[in-house]
């Protein structure tokens, strides 16, 4: 979700339900111990839960982001070793590391070690030639005794050379009978199943064979699939909001940020999906490209674009 779920899409999240688990992009442990953290760590209370999601393969390393993501407020912390870009393998991160199931436990000891908040693992079911079930069962076992708890476990392997990342999402089949099977043989652990998930009938499917459901591409193709998920899911019993409600109640974060001297466009990129399936989508789709753009475009153009879908 590099690109995706940065503070503005997870704020306009939180226009549709209240209480899904929200995680930030990926990001590195040397932009975080180098850059600009305000950037990059930033977000607004509106957001929690939220969880950090960290690339990187340094014990030392990661365990200092660790204790600075509880400094921020985060609420747990997330190692990604599921990504299987070749510049992430270049810096030996990501999916490659579950070739190294002693290093990634030796990871979260030292992450767990400095913060009270969570540490979780994120990773694949294989790379490469080594996706037997065993495989990966023994990855889990291994950095489950390191402390770890809490695995998202994205149901297809990854090829590492051969298969581009966007390839690696949708080539290699799922096999979410490998996931079920883990949480089968670790009762005691937290398992979460992700991958080609986009209905919340499946969803509600995955949930009698997992703890969890990790739901990525499909949150920013078509972000009010969310809009039941507080009610059905998490048990309330408010009404869903309608799109053009989420849409409204961006109008005040939107200005806040033009005042901040952010770009319009910036902050209607995630919303530009809210009315997927329906009709008018494109004329606002269309009024908010022709006009997002302009120097004095504020949130009165997302109200004009709104005004092209019908209630």
């Amino acid at each position: 979700m590099m690109d995706r779920t940065d503070r503005h899409f997870r704020y306009f999240m939180r226009q549709i339900t209240r209480n899904t688990l929200l995680y930030t992009e990926m990001v590195t442990t040397g932009a975080i111990i180098h850059g600009d953290r305000k950037k990059l760590l930033g977000f607004s209370k509106e957001e929690k839960p939220l969880v950090l999601q960290l690339g990187g393969d340094n014990p030392i390393e990661l365990a200092e982001c660790a204790k600075i993501a509880q400094d921020w407020g985060y609420d747990a912390v997330n190692l990604n070793i599921g990504c299987p870009s070749p510049r992430v393998q270049s810096g030996n991160f990501g999916a490659c590391l579950m070739a190294q199931p002693e290093l990634v436990a030796q990871a979260v000891t030292a992450m767990q070690k400095v913060v009270t908040i969570p540490v979780t693992v994120k990773h694949r079911i294989g790379i490469d030639d080594r996706d037997r079930y065993e495989d990966m069962a023994e990855f889990v076992r291994i950095v489950a005794s390191a402390g770890c708890k809490n695995f998202s476990v994205h149901a297809r392997k990854a090829w590492l050379k051969g298969l581009s990342p966007k390839e690696n999402r949708n080539v290699p089949p799922l096999r979410y009978e490998d996931v079920y099977r883990l949480k089968t043989d670790f009762p005691h652990l937290f398992i979460e199943i992700n991958g080609g998930i986009k209905t919340l009938e499946q969803v509600s499917e995955c949930l009698n064979y997992t703890d969890a459901v990790m739901i990525g591409r499909a949150a920013y193709d078509n972000p009010y699939l969310f809009a039941t998920v507080d009610r059905d899911i998490y048990g309330e019993t408010n009404l869903p909001p309608t799109r053009h409600q989420v849409v409204e109640a961006m109008f005040p974060y939107i200005d806040y940020w033009i005042g901040k001297g952010v770009k319009l466009n910036t902050l209607t990129r995630p919303m530009l999906q809210i009315f997927t399936g329906q009709a008018g989508t494109k004329a606002w789709k269309r009024y908010i490209s022709e006009n997002a753009h302009l120097p004095s475009a504020n949130s009165l153009v997302v109200s004009q674009a709104l005004a092209q879908v019908a209630q």
